[in-house]
């Protein structure tokens, strides 16, 4: 669906293409097929419609962009995560149940249905993140009982287990690195001689080819509100990280690199603060920011600068990622639930996914050569 060239739709300001039959409420969840599943751009979301969505997107030469609904299958609870296997034969999803189910797809990305689930991941609380790990044979979930728990999908018990002392609000997981944001943790600190507590945002960093069970580094997060989002860069050299307050920080894992740390604000409009709800990378290693704003931004974290800002839509993102070849960008637009159940409105608030199409000269670093 597209808008007349000169004409701004102020639904769509930014003229993307809408996704057609998109999940009815709040989508938490959006990803792209890994680049080994063969046949093209498939889009993964889901939310609190309790439906997970599997859509094929297409994108033209001419830079337009088709899509169509290809699988869809049902929870019985709200859903905060989803995820491919490595190879896009199957998804894993789930959370307000405490467990995730595994779909095996089949045939379902050629338009037949998905087979039936199996729970493959069981906590005592919503599970926020759910990553498959290729390398290792295992899912990894991480939820709001402070664990973080490996599964073997062989076996019913989890294969590992490691306690936090916080619920887990964001996670990621970029082979062999996992770094883990969580809820505020009480620190006993010595101030001018006086022992206090205080609560500090923590983001903890596993190391998978050493002891996944151990953390490799834990980091004090810059961060002073509540921890949104965090997305591992495509070097895998560190992370950046996002909060309610709309602040985003650029964390490295080595000691070497750690001057290179800093924080920055974004999703301001005026007076007004806004959450940051998505920071995905791109593979020349930008990043894009969106937020309760409406708003999604393009950046560059080496040379410390705003590639792109688009136009403000009238609702608030709630999840986006690039698909893997970094040509197209997918966000979802809804209610956040940042100002609580009392300010929803579904009229006011419906939710879409949208699709923009990223050319180099939008995305790629400003002082190096386009492809």
């Amino acid at each position: 669906m597209l808008q007349q060239p000169g004409v701004v739709n102020p639904q769509n300001p930014n003229n993307d293409t809408i996704v057609a039959n998109s999940p009815s409420d709040t989508i938490n969840s959006l990803q792209f097929c890994p680049p080994s599943m063969a046949g093209g751009n498939f889009l993964l979301a889901a939310g609190w419609s309790k439906e997970v969505c599997v859509y094929e997107v297409a994108l033209s030469q001419q830079g337009s962009i088709a899509t169509q609904p290809k699988a869809k299958v049902t929870h019985s609870h709200p859903v905060l995560t989803a995820a491919w296997s490595g190879d896009g034969s199957a998804i894993f999803s789930g959370g307000s149940d405490n467990q995730i189910k595994m779909w095996n797809l089949g045939a379902a990305a050629g338009g037949g249905s998905a087979t039936q689930e199996v729970v493959v991941a069981q906590h005592a609380a919503p599970i926020k993140s759910v990553h498959h790990v290729t390398e290792m044979g295992v899912i990894v979930t991480g939820s709001y009982d402070k664990t973080i728990k490996y599964w073997d999908l062989r076996q019913s018990n989890p294969v590992a287990s490691i306690q936090l002392n916080e619920r887990v609000y964001a996670m990621d997981v970029k082979y062999p690195v996992l770094a883990v944001a969580t809820a505020t943790v009480p620190e006993n600190v010595v101030d001018r001689g006086v022992q206090k507590v205080e609560k500090k945002n923590k983001v903890f960093i596993y190391n998978l080819q050493g002891n996944p069970s151990q953390p490799f580094r834990t980091v004090d997060s810059p961060l002073k509100f509540q921890h949104r989002c965090l997305e591992i860069f495509p070097d895998k050299t560190g992370f950046a990280v996002g909060s309610v307050e709309g602040r985003v920080a650029i964390s490295h894992v080595q000691e070497k690199d750690l001057p290179r740390n800093f924080a920055f604000k974004c999703h301001r409009q005026g007076d007004e603060i806004y959450a940051v709800n998505a920071i995905s990378f791109h593979p020349y290693g930008t990043f894009a920011t969106a937020g309760s704003d409406g708003v999604y931004t393009f950046w560059d974290k080496d040379a410390k600068q705003r590639l792109k800002l688009f136009s403000r839509s009238p609702n608030g993102i709630t999840a986006a990622t690039f698909n893997p070849a970094g040509n197209i960008y997918a966000y979802a637009l809804g209610y956040d639930w940042s100002k609580g159940v009392e300010y929803y409105q579904r009229q006011k608030d419906p939710c879409t996914i949208m699709l923009h199409a990223t050319p180099d000269a939008e995305i790629a670093k400003k002082n190096v050569a386009k492809k």
